[in-house]
């Protein structure tokens, strides 16, 4: 069984959606789960976001920082 209860790969959505589609995705985990982000960069913007609209109610934690593909462990708390 996977750790993580949703895995978003964001290279696989048009700019305009990927934001969107991540937040989704979290919004739909329960307590305590986690998903696994996919990206081709380092998800810094994205990070600020969550701790604007989601402050101390998720985890980040980097998986594996570049260059070429980052993955990121985003918990709900």
């Amino acid at each position: 069984m996977s750790q993580f209860a949703a895995i978003v790969n964001a290279t696989e959505y048009p700019p305009h959606l990927k934001h969107k589609v991540i937040f989704e995705t979290f919004g739909n985990l329960a307590p305590n789960e986690a998903m696994l982000l996919v990206n081709d960069h380092d998800p810094i913007p994205l990070r600020y976001q969550f701790e604007a609209n989601h402050a101390e109610r998720f985890t980040w934690d980097y998986i594996e920082r570049g260059p070429a593909v980052f993955q990121v462990r985003i918990g709900k708390i």
